[in-house]
């Protein structure tokens, strides 16, 4: 049975995420941006959002450990201590949303002693919060979702990530040749998407922790599994702005499987 200390808090990440959605909206496509040192972007709406959700969250849950790459205060690695922490991405997506394009989302992970207990995010395309964690269950907005449970065929979608490291572009290639690909310029929907059944799988080279700790609670939470192929990465030990890329692939057990087989990973 749930603690009263994990259902206050996943009753309070949902109710400061969706409360954010409105400005999330209002500033969609016009929002000013900025680059970042790492070579990605950043707007206003980024740094509103985290500064908003860390707030609110600090004020009723003080012993906990907030972390957004939007608000750190160090560059250093922060080792998690508490027992509850949580994952924030204010944007995923930031370039398609100061672009004008909706595939992007608010991303809050609640992590219990580093393993991500429950997800939220809130779907900005489809105007849906989804959420969930191994245990809760798996929601799309209010209806009840899971990975799809088929085995892999030409007509399967799979989300990928543009290879960041050139050593990996064969690897879109023989997705592409197999199955029928979807980049959407996010890593948070693309695993949420794997998790609710409208993506088959996924495989990304490019992705930091806060882009998936709260999908990966809501892939698990709908039955799939998440295969780090560069490192396993939960529970998560401390959290760092210059961490290295991440590289794993997702899907039921029969699609990671057989992703695994045709790259060869």
């Amino acid at each position: 049975m749930s603690s009263p200390d994990l259902l206050s808090r996943i009753s309070a990440g949902k109710a400061t995420v969706l409360a954010r959605t409105e400005l999330l909206h209002a500033e969609f496509g016009r929002a000013k941006s900025n680059w970042k040192y790492d070579g990605t972007r950043v707007t206003a709406v980024d740094i509103a959002i985290s500064e908003s959700i860390v707030r609110e969250l600090t004020e009723q849950f003080p012993e906990d450990q907030f972390f957004s790459e939007e608000l750190a205060v160090t560059d250093k690695p922060t080792p998690i201590t508490a027992r509850f922490s949580w994952v924030l991405d204010p944007i995923d997506g930031t370039n398609n949303y100061a672009k004008g394009i909706a595939h992007c989302a608010i991303s809050l992970a609640l992590l219990e002693n580093g393993l991500p207990v429950y997800g939220i995010v809130y779907d900005m395309s489809r105007r849906v919060l989804i959420h969930g964690g191994p245990g809760f269950g798996l929601f799309d907005g209010d209806r009840p979702a899971q990975v799809n449970a088929k085995p892999l065929d030409k007509e399967s979608l799979i989300g990928i990530h543009t290879p960041y490291d050139r050593q990996y572009s064969h690897h879109g290639q023989r997705i592409l040749e197999n199955f029928k690909i979807r980049g959407l310029g996010t890593s948070t929907l693309h695993l949420a998407y794997v998790a609710i059944g409208i993506l088959d799988g996924t495989v990304d080279h490019n992705v930091k922790i806060w882009d998936i700790a709260a999908a990966a609670a809501l892939c698990l939470a709908g039955g799939g599994e998440i295969q780090f192929l560069n490192g396993e990465q939960f529970p998560l030990k401390q959290f760092d702005l210059k961490m290295s890329r991440i590289f794993y692939l997702a899907g039921n057990k029969a699609v990671c499987a057989r992703l695994r087989e045709l790259l060869g990973v």
